[in-house]
């Protein structure tokens, strides 16, 4: 959201050196494109900055951007039987159904797959989350998609796909990120060495970042304007203005304010297996630029 403010709003001419903006289909496209040194600046998942650092990048954190930014979405049917079964849900489908609920969901260690896990291991205390579901990897963009054709009974999602989804009648909210992992971080403003080594360069970005953050919080229908127009993709204004509206549309930029959650995340990360173990809070972020402008 910071982005598409500081694009709509000019704001990234306010940033003490040229900026060029270069969009990725994919996170596994910005994060090869941001380790080759093809990208100097990311605003992507925590949990990708986790994966550079700890393969020895040099770059970290500015500022945070967003948290508690997913709801687990399903179907009606899920939906009650989850409201009647609470943590027995999982086993009550498998017995109903012949088979375990089928979740869609980003890749293994992501942001999203990391909340999910914390949600049926730790919330729920459920059991491992590869015995209690099946999951498949869905992009983001094509979740409404999948779920609405019948291929997943679940996914978990972030704005403004969760308000699509849920404006179906066929389907509900089954939990927040929010209430399952509270103040989780979601995505953040990653920047390398370069970029850190010049205090005034690191200093505007961050300093535009939370001007941006302040815009969404102050007008948050014209924010939401801005972010229809970036993403496309049949995101009308009304559609991202009604996502606004979500407790999954959360947006910061005080970075001190995500570390202890980024450090209980980098623990799954690790139990992954996509990092050797969680990146210490003074190897991912650099809080300088950020405590110059309070």
């Amino acid at each position: 959201m910071q982005h598409y403010v500081m694009d709509q709003e000019g704001y990234y001419e306010n940033v003490q050196t040229d900026v060029t903006i270069e969009r990725f289909s994919s996170g596994p496209s910005v994060v090869k494109a941001f380790a080759s040194g093809d990208v100097d600046v990311a605003l992507f998942g925590i949990t990708p900055a986790m994966v550079l650092a700890d393969k020895g990048t040099n770059a970290s954190i500015l500022a945070a951007n967003s948290r508690n930014g997913f709801k687990i979405m399903g179907t009606s049917e899920l939906v009650s039987l989850y409201e009647q079964e609470g943590p027995a849900m999982f086993e009550r489908f498998e017995q109903e159904y012949g088979r375990k609920i089928r979740f869609g969901a980003p890749p293994d260690g992501s942001v999203p797959d990391i909340v999910l896990r914390y949600w049926i291991q730790e919330d729920l205390d459920a059991g491992e989350m590869d015995s209690a579901i099946n999951k498949s990897k869905v992009p983001p963009a094509k979740a409404v998609q999948t779920i609405q054709s019948g291929d997943i009974d679940a996914t978990i999602i972030q704005e403004p796909f969760a308000t699509i989804i849920g404006l179906d009648d066929g389907f509900g909210e089954l939990a927040w990120s929010g209430n399952i992992f509270e103040d989780h971080p979601v995505t953040v403003l990653f920047a390398n060495q370069r970029v850190l080594d010049d205090s005034e360069v690191a200093q505007s970005l961050v300093e535009q970042h939370m001007a941006a953050t302040e815009f969404t919080a102050d007008s948050p229908d014209t924010a939401a304007a801005h972010a229809a127009s970036v993403i496309g993709s049949g995101v009308s204004e009304d559609l991202a203005k009604a996502a606004m509206d979500s407790g999954a549309s959360e947006f910061i930029s005080d970075p001190h304010a995500i570390t202890d959650q980024a450090a209980t995340m980098g623990e799954f990360v690790a139990n992954v297996g996509n990092i050797e173990e969680p990146v210490a809070t003074e190897d991912l972020f650099a809080f300088d630029p950020y405590d110059a402008l309070q």
